[in-house]
């Protein structure tokens, strides 16, 4: 099993969809917990920002100490290609600047750096996000499917940047262009942003399931994280949660291409049915405590081993005794309850649908445990 490496001493110095509380458990602690899944490292990772290199307010140094602060496992560096408001003051002809500088930002930390960009285009194909590149300056060209290929051949991922901005689009639903079907058809496109910054996209959730893309979420942020996620629901920046062998900028990408991720926004978790229930059952453990001799109601607990509040709605056939049908497990916390199981059972399944978290739109995906063992748990 792989063993995660201990994040770095900086790190520990430093929707309506969401149906929970207010509060965070870690109020005073920024890093994100995740836990591991059984054979794999859950990585915390943000693929989507900006520096002074394009139209971004901070130096690439600060972007790393930032993601330190956070506990990110992985960041990338994306400053737009074709957008430069700071040309004039900030002249810069080699295009992977801003990465090597973040790069020697990070070489004593515990935090791994890829090379990116964004491809700023107008629709179609809108904006386009490439990571894992090999030479930024490749990428200045004036098809944008001659850029995708480039980007392909230099080992990219590519993703779809923000596609329901009512910028690009001005009812805010995603929709596919014959340019982006290509783009699928040829390779030249890997993921979709379900969430940027404060917006979920359910009409880009669907393209994902739809087209078997990568599901996404960004902080595609410009100024300080501190500014932007500070008040609740937003109290954390959004987050690709990636499933990799090990903590290595290959062992990401394949992470990617095999469409191993959840998103976490706003105490929200999005993702596909497979990975969402492996994530939700390492996050969430329930465990029996037996009969008490005065009664016949059936004691367990349900500890949450994540930094999500999980909001469930008891779906099972036997009723809860000491809560309604809809609770919340707190981050890092346990919740005891009681089951009315109407007399003694040997075994009893239970089932809870979570409420803020996502499989499909307006699909909420049922934790299941079955024929557990009560009078000798």
């Amino acid at each position: 099993m792989p063993k995660r490496i201990p994040r770095n001493l900086l790190a520990l110095a430093a929707i309506g969809l969401a149906l929970t509380s207010p509060v965070r458990a870690h109020d005073n602690d920024p890093v994100i917990h995740f836990p591991d899944l059984p054979d794999l490292l859950t990585l915390v990772c943000d693929f989507h920002q900006h520096t002074v290199f394009s139209d971004g307010a901070v130096w690439p140094d600060i972007r790393v100490k930032e993601g330190i602060r956070d506990g990110l496992d992985v960041m990338a560096v994306t400053d737009h290609l074709e957008y430069q408001p700071h040309r004039d003051d900030i002249p810069h002809p080699d295009r992977n600047r801003s990465f090597d500088l973040a790069l020697a930002a990070a070489k004593e930390a515990d935090i791994l750096v890829v090379r990116g960009a964004e491809v700023t285009r107008r629709m179609p194909p809108g904006h386009i996000n490439a990571i894992f590149l090999q030479d930024v300056n490749r990428l200045i060209q004036d098809d944008p499917l001659t850029v995708m290929r480039e980007a392909v051949v230099q080992g990219g991922f590519l993703f779809w940047n923000h596609p329901a901005w009512t910028s690009q689009v001005r009812d805010g639903v995603s929709r596919l262009t014959d340019m982006h079907r290509q783009m699928i058809e040829e390779g030249l496109l890997h993921g979709i942003e379900v969430i940027n910054e404060d917006t979920y996209s359910e009409s880009a959730l669907q393209i994902a399931l739809d087209h078997n893309l990568v599901i996404m979420g960004t902080s595609d942020i410009h100024g300080l994280i501190a500014w932007d996620y500070e008040k609740y629901p937003h109290t954390h920046r959004p987050v690709t949660l990636v499933f990799a062998e090990d903590r290595t900028a290959e062992a990401v990408r394949t992470a990617l291409m095999d469409r191993r991720t959840v998103v976490w926004y706003a105490d929200t978790l999005i993702g596909r049915e497979a990975w969402m229930q492996t994530l939700l059952h390492a996050s969430l453990s329930l465990e029996i405590d037996g009969y008490d001799e005065s009664n016949d109601l059936l004691a367990f607990e349900l500890t949450n081993h994540s930094d999500a509040p999980l909001t469930l709605r008891n779906a099972g056939i036997f009723s809860l005794y000491n809560s309604g049908d809809v609770l919340v497990v707190p981050p890092h916390e346990t919740r005891e309850l009681n089951l009315i199981t109407k007399g003694r059972v040997e075994q009893v399944n239970f089932a809870f649908e979570v409420l803020n978290a996502l499989t499909a739109p307006r699909t909420h995906p049922v934790m299941r445990w079955e024929n557990l063992d009560t009078l000798n748990p």
